[in-house]
């Protein structure tokens, strides 16, 4: 049996600096495949903050980044792994088909009861226990839909509706600098299409409205980011795959 290392909250938390203001946060002791991307903007006059990961170690507390100015924290969905710090800020938003999970964060609700589990980790964070892990409750205090817009002062990030990997999902796309922080529905990984509310017909419809977007850059919920040629080529992928003869959309 493997023992893990115990991390100190302090030093939980990774920041890394991207181009255009852009900051990735992320946990670096939850390996890869369960490890969410927290993707932080500089705005004029607030910032961005898409997702906000486990949840277990306040981001509050321990990422400055996240406390230096007004910020408004996006939900990309409502996967634990991505809202489990946003009852910390107090404006927050969501899309409207996942707004009850967001306000009352269950673990069958989040995932949470298959996969928030020690199997999760390269490091324990310091006083994790799995079975007494819960979300606390973050209501919206404003829903959003597609085509709405997320203002900055500076920057404008359109909100694009991405139904498939779950009911309310969505990812944001600044046109000025072609950058679309695409959360879940397309990353360089594996894509989920089989959770209790996944549905791949709207995954399939999703991925084809998307495909011909201008991006130079995609920050997705996991993985590296990459660039236009990789995007089309992992949605291709994926259409390709469900398209098959006896794949029941």
């Amino acid at each position: 049996m493997t023992i893990l290392p115990i991390i100190d909250h302090a030093r939980w938390y990774e920041t890394i600096r991207m181009a255009d203001a852009v900051t990735l946060i992320h946990e670096p002791w939850i390996k890869p495949f369960f490890r969410c991307n927290m993707w932080h903007v500089r705005g004029r006059d607030r910032d961005l903050l898409f997702d906000s990961g486990l949840g277990h170690v306040s981001l509050k507390r321990h990422v400055a980044l996240v406390s230096g100015k007004p910020l408004v924290c996006v939900a990309s969905h409502t996967h634990f792994d991505h809202i489990g710090c946003h009852h910390e800020f107090s404006e927050r938003c969501v899309h409207g088909a996942e707004a009850d999970i967001l306000a009352d964060p269950r673990n069958d609700w989040t995932l949470a009861d298959r996969y928030a589990t020690d199997a999760m980790f390269d490091g324990m964070p310091q006083g994790w226990d799995a079975a007494k892990y819960r979300i606390p409750p973050a209501p919206a205090g404003r829903l959003l839909a597609h085509g709405d817009v997320i203002d900055l002062g500076d920057r404008a990030w359109e909100v694009i509706h991405t139904p498939g990997h779950s009911p309310g999902g969505i990812a944001l796309y600044e046109r000025k600098s072609r950058t679309l922080l695409s959360g879940d529905i397309v990353y360089d990984g594996p894509l989920i299409d089989d959770a209790y509310h996944s549905l791949v017909s709207d995954y399939v419809a999703t991925l084809e409205r998307m495909r011909d977007l201008d991006v130079a850059v995609v920050h997705g919920g996991h993985f590296p980011s990459f660039g236009a040629t990789r995007c089309r080529q992992l949605i291709d992928e994926y259409l390709a795959a469900k398209r098959k003869p006896g794949c029941h959309l």
